[in-house]
């Protein structure tokens, strides 16, 4: 739906990743290679288990990223997988991820993009 320049969309769902620092070009192209549009990275702190891991007490590197990619149902499933496997979440201590659901976007898509769409 489009009114005066916005369009609205719905059918989509928000996907969100933190991990390791290390891992987030990794986990982002990832998800661009299965048709995700881009991410939004933020940097953060992390506190866990891997800070009382260190040798002597020395703490252990906590730095982490959030990535937030949007992306339509039908994509959601594969990029979710996509991702997780990137960032090794099948190993402890990796990070966490989740989906949420989104009612309603508002933004700018160009008229030859929605025209593009709409053929396919």
């Amino acid at each position: 739906m489009t009114s005066k320049g916005i369009t609205y969309l719905t059918d989509a769902f928000l996907i969100e990743c933190l991990v390791e620092r290390d891992k987030t070009e990794k986990v982002v192209n990832a998800a661009v290679e299965m048709g995700a549009q881009g991410a939004i990275v933020n940097y953060a702190e992390g506190k866990g288990v891997k800070e009382r891991m260190g040798l002597l007490g020395v703490t252990i590197d906590s730095e982490k990223s959030i990535i937030r990619i949007i992306v339509s149902e039908e994509q959601s499933d594969q990029i979710f997988k996509a991702m997780s496997e990137a960032a090794q979440m099948n190993e402890p201590g990796k990070g966490i991820m989740w989906i949420t659901s989104l009612d309603k976007i508002a933004t700018h898509i160009p008229e030859d993009v929605l025209k593009r769409v709409d053929n396919e």
